[in-house]
Formats: structure tokens, sequence, C-alpha cells
């Protein structure tokens, strides 16, 4: 008990201090997260719009794949675009392995399914009554498309919060298209696996706060657009 709270204490001064080896992980942690979770916006809602819209043949079957890919382990997305990236592989003159931008492209494949999944399940519900009122009512398909997009805002913004929570707390991508490097792709979770291995608890302790705060407030701020949605 006394070697968990003497961690914890010091911790605490290195968040209250400044760390830059902390701060370093945290601002990484943020801008691919930030990152990825923007581009995957670009795929996922037009995708989700498309599926819910759409009545084609084998609807079904893309569905039950998008489900699928949820439960995908991120160390197999991380391997299967290390087999594409690597030194020798098709993609090795990109000369992106180990980078920001090798780490963004996993979690954009990693999330782009929940985005789109969580995503359509609002839309789909909304393109049965909202679309075809509008459409009733005289308003273009591209109007009547604003329209629904206006009345699930609040889903949509949750299905991205949502990906933004699952790789900001990720660590088989970043640790393998990322190679944890120093003040480049180490990232909060990373961080705290490579601390805890070298026996740095306070470190790794100070690390996994910052990482649950940062997860606590994501989840009061859904919490709160979900209220927010309820009231009107």
């Amino acid at each position: 008990m006394e070697f968990l709270l003497d961690s914890l204490w010091q911790a605490l001064r290195l968040i209250r201090g400044g760390d830059p080896d902390l701060l370093s992980a945290i601002a990484t942690t943020l801008r691919v997260s930030i990152s990825s979770t923007a581009i995957a916006a670009l795929v996922s809602v037009p995708l989700a719009l498309a599926i819910a819209r759409g009545n084609f043949r084998g609807k079904g079957t893309v569905l039950r794949l998008l489900r699928t890919a949820l439960a995908l382990p991120t160390v197999v997305i991380g391997l299967l675009i290390y087999a594409f990236i690597a030194r020798n592989a098709p993609l090795g003159g990109l000369h992106i392995l180990f980078s920001r931008t090798a780490i963004v492209i996993g979690q954009v494949l990693l999330i782009i399914p929940l985005i789109t999944a969580l995503a359509h399940s609002v839309l789909e519900i909304k393109m049965a009554t909202v679309y075809e009122e509008a459409i009733l009512l005289g308003a273009s398909p591209r109007a009547a498309l604003w329209k629904v997009l206006l009345e699930t805002r609040f889903g949509t913004v949750t299905a991205l919060l949502a990906g933004f929570g699952r790789v900001i707390s990720e660590v088989g991508i970043s640790l393998m298209l990322g190679g944890n490097i120093r003040g480049l792709t180490r990232t909060i979770t990373t961080a705290i696996t490579l601390e805890t291995s070298q026996g740095h608890f306070d470190q790794a302790l100070a690390l996994g706060i910052v990482l649950m705060g940062l997860v606590l407030a994501l989840n009061l701020f859904i919490r709160t657009g979900g209220q927010h949605r309820e009231a009107f």
C-alpha cells in the first residue's frame, strides 16, 4: 500500500511539474487521435448515410461485415498494415513505418467500422421518417439528406467521440506502426507500457491518470450531449 501511495504522489508531482516526456506523449496522442478521427469521419459518415439510404442487394452482408470488423484486434490491423509498409513491402518506398502517419493510417482503419456502424444505426431511423417526410413536403433529395443530418447531429457526434475514445486508448497499432520513438511516436499508452517494463511505476501511473482523465472527460461530454439531445 505504501508503494502505491508513494507512486501516486510521485505521479502527481510529475503531472504538476509538467514533465517534458509526459507532455510530449500527451501531445502526440492528441495529435494522432484527432487526425485519425477527423479522417475516419470523412469516410464513415457518408458511408453510413449511403447504407442507411440505400436498399441494395447485400446490405445485410455489409452490415454484418461492419459488426464483425468491430471486434478485430488492433494488433491484427497493425500487422496487416505493417505487411504493406515495411521496408521490403509493396509500399515500403513511402518510408512511413515508425511514423505518426503510419499510426494515423492504422487508427483510421480501426475506427471506420465503429463510426459507420454507430452512425448508421442513428441515420437509418431518421431516414425512414424525416427523409420521407421532407420529400413529401417538396424538398429535394439533397435538402432531405441535409435535414436528416441535422436531425441526427448529436448521434453522429457521439459516434465520432466513440471513435476518438477508441483510438486514444489503443496500444497495439501505436506500438507496431509507431515504434514508440521518444518525442516522435510515443503515445500515452505505449509510454505506459515502456515505463512499466522499466520499473518506472510513477511515470506509468502519471500517464495512466492523464489517460483516465481524458477518457472521463470524453464520457462526460458524450453523456451531456445525450441529455441535451433528449431535452430537445
